[in-house]
């Protein structure tokens, strides 16, 4: 391969800022075809965005000739299926996060993409971000001494449509998401820690629904143990008051603590007994750019991707255990 010419599977909101306009300005890389079932929203995206052809079938265009590579850009429930399609086609994949809406599920597209040649990749962008890899720089190098524990709280209010009884929004339908939006944001936490600290392999949880605004769960709580013997817990809620709305990630060591905001722009505090630094920095324009630069270097043989199907079905494994949904 000496260019990636990327189809779209999807046209959502994620496609329009954080994904989509990044595969036209990455060098060996450019957006060749969009996909949506409802054709004229693929016909808009692609006359805005620039791009040469659109379909309202999935597999005319992961067979279109002139894509070698498949973008999936649908919501979880749909990312089997279309990430077998592709790769039963040969052709390498990018899949949105979670992976899918079960570990068997991502299990089932790894082995799919192994048989058939293809390298495997999700979207956890958060791997390749300045922020996050300041984190990782800091803990790697031991500025915080032997790390004992990190501890994860994520609360925001409802979203107003989280109210529409008759229309709720997809993130909130476990059969399209595989949960709530415990699964869509939660997921981003836990695989940065995953790339942090590695696997982690003992998990206790517990999740209901205390609002009762829809039927996936609202709050969750977790305790969980990685393989390299970092505890850690964790407290999501979905249903509170403005004020009660908190970001925040800490991780403690025997020579100090870091913590950090996973979806604002909040600087990175680092904080020992003789000192203390905030790092601020800048989120790209494409939030997805950095790890899809990744993407198209590996396939282009020019380095690797961090964020594949391997390290992205652990994720997918711990939301299992903690909510349950074997």
């Amino acid at each position: 391969m000496d260019r990636v010419r990327w189809g779209m599977i999807g046209c959502g909101n994620v496609t329009e800022g954080k994904s989509g306009p990044a595969f036209h300005k990455i060098e060996g890389s450019e957006l060749v075809a969009v996909m949506c079932r409802h054709g004229g929203r693929a016909r808009d995206y692609a006359q805005r965005h620039g791009v040469a052809k659109w379909y309202n079938d999935a597999d005319k265009l992961i067979h279109a000739p002139e894509v070698n590579a498949v973008y999936v850009a649908t919501p979880p429930g749909s990312h089997a299926d279309y990430t077998l399609r592709a790769a039963a086609a040969g052709k390498p994949v990018y899949v949105e996060k979670p992976m899918a809406c079960r570990h068997a599920e991502c299990r089932r597209m790894i082995d799919a993409c192994e048989k058939a040649g293809v390298p495997l990749f999700v979207a956890y962008y958060r791997r390749c971000l300045a922020t996050f890899l300041k984190v990782k720089e800091l803990v790697d190098g031991g500025a915080i001494g032997d790390v004992r524990f990190v501890s994860v709280t994520y609360c925001r209010p409802p979203e107003p449509r989280d109210f529409d009884e008759g229309n709720p929004p997809w993130r909130v339908l476990p059969q399209i998401s595989g949960g709530g939006y415990f699964v869509d944001m939660a997921s981003h936490q836990l695989d940065f820690l995953d790339y942090l600290f590695g696997p982690i392999v003992s998990v206790q949880g517990r999740a209901a629904n205390q609002a009762g605004l829809y039927r996936a769960e609202d709050i969750v709580s977790a305790h969980f143990a990685f393989d390299n013997g970092v505890a850690g817990n964790g407290l999501w809620c979905f249903t509170v008051s403005e004020a009660g709305r908190i970001d925040h990630t800490e991780i403690v060591g025997t020579a100090g603590r870091i913590s950090f905001s996973t979806f604002d722009d909040t600087p990175v505090r680092f904080e020992t007994p003789r000192r203390v630094e905030e790092f601020s920095l800048p989120w790209p324009a494409h939030v997805q750019q950095p790890l899809i630069e990744t993407v198209v270097g590996e396939l282009l043989g020019r380095g690797r991707c961090p964020s594949t199907g391997f390290t992205a079905a652990r994720t997918d494994w711990v939301i299992d255990q903690v909510l349950d949904r074997i």
